[in-house]
């Protein structure tokens, strides 16, 4: 498990990576957003990381994004009714 400042550390290295290889292999993209999710789950930034598995799903539909969404949706789901039944 990371600390914290080493997922701000993985973010901030996967925007710059992201910003930069636009261009690149769709897989290559694909891990970085996976990674950049994984970290924002890890600092509690669900909307991000929910995001960044998104757009890693859209390059690579085979890969761990997609199992890591829906994961993440039956998280919110158990713990944040409130959050869907203000």
């Amino acid at each position: 498990m990371l600390s914290r400042s080493q997922s701000r550390d993985v973010i901030e290295n996967c925007n710059y990576l992201i910003d930069n290889h636009q261009d690149d292999d769709k897989l290559f993209l694909a891990q970085l957003f996976y990674l950049r999710g994984n970290a924002y789950r890890q600092l509690g930034d669900w909307g991000k990381a929910m995001s960044s598995y998104l757009e890693a799903n859209e390059r690579d539909p085979n890969g761990p994004a997609k199992q890591a969404y829906d994961h993440a949706l039956e998280i919110l789901d158990f713990y944040n009714h409130d959050l869907y039944n203000p």
